[in-house]
């Protein structure tokens, strides 16, 4: 679809869309169920159509966006906050009405000290993507993975920095292990700093390791858990209706497809799941999700309209305890919650 048939899509849009909200883990910061991916924001998707979108995800009242420092293809780092900062300087309340998450941890360039958690990076790194993004406050700052060369007294003292600068409000993380998010915590209490408000980790079907650990700790902290990946690069998207209608995207690449051969029966099965419940998948597995305790919002990266709108549908499917008993004999999980998962 071109830029106008994107805008012509958004004047058409229903206008009952209903979006459900909730807090940040332990926080009073009201976020849509849904969070806004922006990575393809500039790689795979043009300004005029991500401006589309993100206006769009406002109109349906999703007001969390996540983003990251390193988005935006190779060679083009920072491209997709650039993006998401033009789009605020339109006006119009775009910033007022979402809230920000972006990320620090990939290094920028080649050169030291240009990545990572040193207290220098965290406070150059938040300084330029401050600049890109056209704000002077970013609401969710997170590290992207884990340091473990710099100690988190560093860390927070420069997080404590940047909040009684005004630059930042909450703290996060992406792809910590549990007992990460408790070294954290307790640096942090130790310092009388709130530590972490939001935990990014990857989660779906097909995806269940942060049950064992991730998901305890989050919750006994007062953690908000962003899933990433939710639809598993595609597989859980109706891949095999799609190849069988001739329509992949990207979800054709290479890696995916390896992933399908030896999960086939396990995908089919998946999408007859959905197919009896005049359902479809992707929905469906942003749904189960929403159905996990300690989950606030999966990320959802759409590429279209039509794909955001889709998305939309996941508030309103409610899979009863059958449903869910039936998605864990087909995606079993590690077991819960370790260490009863594997020990009595």
């Amino acid at each position: 679809m071109n830029f106008s048939g994107l805008r012509t899509h958004l004047l058409h849009v229903c206008s009952n869309a209903h979006m459900d909200y909730t807090h940040l883990g332990r926080t009073g910061l009201t976020v849509s169920k849904l969070c806004l991916g922006t990575m393809n924001f500039g790689p795979q998707t043009s300004e005029a159509d991500s401006f589309a979108i993100m206006d769009h995800a406002l109109s349906v009242g999703i007001n969390f966006f996540d983003s990251a420092n390193f988005y935006g293809g190779p060679g083009n780092a920072g491209l997709t906050e650039e993006i998401i900062g033009r789009w605020f300087a339109q006006g119009g309340g775009r910033r007022e009405k979402t809230v920000i998450a972006t990320k620090l941890y990939q290094p920028m360039t080649d050169w030291p000290n240009d990545g990572k958690l040193s207290a220098l990076n965290i406070r150059r790194a938040c300084d330029a993507s401050l600049k890109r993004l056209q704000t002077d406050y970013i609401d969710i700052y997170q590290m992207h993975h884990i340091d473990r060369r710099t100690p988190w007294d560093e860390i927070w003292e420069a997080m404590e920095v940047l909040r009684s600068q005004g630059k930042i409000i909450y703290v996060g993380s992406s792809n910590f292990a549990g007992w990460h998010i408790a070294q954290a915590q307790e640096a942090a209490r130790r310092r009388s700093f709130s530590g972490l408000s939001s935990e990014q980790s990857l989660y779906n079907l097909l995806a269940r390791t942060i049950e064992l650990e991730v998901l305890p700790a989050a919750q006994h902290y007062g953690v908000g858990v962003i899933p990433w990946s939710p639809l598993q690069s595609g597989l859980l998207g109706g891949i095999i209706r799609k190849q069988e209608a001739g329509s992949t995207g990207r979800s054709s690449d290479g890696r995916t497809n390896r992933w399908l051969e030896k999960l086939r029966p396990q995908i089919q099965a998946w999408e007859d799941f959905c197919a009896r419940r005049d359902e479809d998948p992707a929905d469906t597995a942003l749904a189960w999700l929403l159905h996990q305790p300690g989950v606030t919002a999966p990320i959802i990266g759409p590429r279209t309209l039509e794909q955001l709108d889709g998305s939309l549908r996941a508030l309103s499917i409610s899979l009863d305890t059958e449903a869910l008993d039936e998605l864990d004999v087909l995606f079993p999980g590690p077991g819960g919650a370790a260490p009863e998962a594997y020990a009595w």
